[in-house]
């Protein structure tokens, strides 16, 4: 399959160009090691059995040969981040070595690696790097605060987007569609459930239970609602109810997999907002994830038929996934401009913005998600809130849509079809 480019790819170079060690972080079948492959003049590839065996036998191995060096899937060998560490302090020349990881290790490296290795996180494919349309508004612009003018028109329709949503970001899985593509996702979630949680050496003694939770958790894309809501959505009609301390390590063992990845809440560094919530909205790593979770296809998602565990949601399926693809995007987006994403939400509900991306200096761009080809006055009215809170901390406010054109209204805020945002 021929390499497509990545926005991470962009960053990566400017890190290695510089730095002595750069670690690539993020699920499997994300494209790590392609990506990785690219720069690497040794490659020790840690998940074969051949190679990691030799290794372990002569761990000094890791660090030999030809820079850059790639230690792929680091974590089957933890100690390989402490001998790369220890590399870098006898020699910090810079693009001396990669690593990839599909998963924090369970035996934690003796150091964080900090001033050493950096981390780098790559997720599924943002829309803008899928070439399903071109792309004409870049978030970097929108972080200067300048507001600048909004223009580009996309065909994409919102069953292209419910179709982008069930096809996977995950590079390797957007030549299949139909029931080969549902194959490979089954397939996908099968590894999780039966290698991938014993690797970490959490096995799995009732796999029904970790699917139905899985499942409880895809319905809850997008909603802050709370574990115990999962919890009982998981298990809708048992009266034995399973424990805290038999779901918990699910959390813990699938955010270690990058499986899952909660947006957590705004915290703001620079302004006074008080009784903002603190509960996390969840997202998988993938939409299409959820969606296959949920037994629902480009189709079943248009159509809105009920699908998954009863979990409280505003809106469609449809909708929450949808924010999910943004979500997915935007981050990719902000990453590679040093930025960080959250949501905000009151305690009391009465107001909330779905992503908030926060530069290094604490300003603010504040963007709604909404499953529409229009924008009326009731669709900005939490971004003309918080304008009034933050003032000139806001950098600029958008409502992404499932529309054609990209533009400003007369207020100041931008419209974006989500297919022509970009990094």
């Amino acid at each position: 399959m021929e390499y497509r480019p990545r926005i991470v790819d962009t960053e990566l170079d400017a890190l290695l160009e510089g730095l002595p060690a750069v670690s690539l972080e993020g699920p499997k079948a994300v494209g790590k090691t392609e990506t990785a492959l690219r720069r690497a003049r040794t490659v020790h590839r840690l998940d074969d059995s051949g190679q990691l065996e030799i290794v372990r036998g002569a761990p000094e191995r890791i660090t030999t040969g030809d820079p850059p060096i790639l230690v792929d899937e680091w974590q089957r060998l933890p100690a390989s981040w402490d001998l790369v560490r220890r590399a870098v302090d006898r020699d910090p020349r810079p693009s001396r070595f990669l690593l990839t990881g599909s998963a924090a290790p369970t035996d934690a490296p003796t150091h964080s690696g900090a001033g050493r290795i950096v981390t780098v996180r790559m997720r599924p494919m943002a829309l803008a790097e899928r070439a399903i349309t071109t792309p004409t508004v870049r978030l970097a612009a929108l972080l200067q605060g300048d507001r600048p003018a909004l223009g580009g028109a996309t065909p994409l329709s919102l069953t292209d987007y419910a179709e982008e949503i069930t096809r996977s970001g995950f590079p390797a899985l957007r030549s299949y569609t139909g029931r080969l593509l549902r194959a490979q996702l089954d397939g996908y979630v099968d590894r999780i459930v039966d290698r991938e949680f014993v690797e970490l050496g959490r096995p799995v003694r009732n796999p029904g239970a970790l699917r139905r939770w899985l499942a409880a958790y895809a319905a809850a894309s997008s909603t802050t609602a709370s574990y115990e809501t999962i919890r009982d959505a998981a298990s809708a009609g048992e009266s034995d109810k399973p424990a805290k301390t038999t779901t918990r390590p699910y959390r813990a063992v699938l955010e270690q997999l990058w499986i899952i990845e909660p947006l957590p809440a705004w915290a703001p560094t620079r302004n006074r907002l008080r009784r903002l919530a603190a509960a996390p909205v969840h997202q998988l790593a993938d939409p299409a994830l959820a969606a296959q979770l949920l037994g629902v296809d480009t189709g079943a998602l248009v159509d809105g038929a009920p699908a998954g565990p009863p979990v409280p949601r505003e809106g469609t399926l449809l909708g929450a996934l949808f924010e999910s693809l943004v979500t997915l995007s935007v981050r990719t987006y902000a990453q590679t401009n040093e930025a960080r994403v959250g949501h905000l939400r009151t305690r009391g509900g009465e107001h909330e913005v779905d992503l908030i991306v926060e530069r290094r200096d604490g300003r603010v761009v504040a963007l709604e998600v909404k499953l529409s080809t229009t924008v009326d006055d009731a669709d900005t009215r939490h971004l003309q809130w918080l304008a009034d809170r933050l003032g000139p901390d806001l950098l600029d406010a958008a409502v992404i849509t499932t529309g054609r054109e990209a533009y400003r209204r007369t207020d100041g805020i931008g419209v974006v079809p989500a297919g022509l945002l970009t990094a």
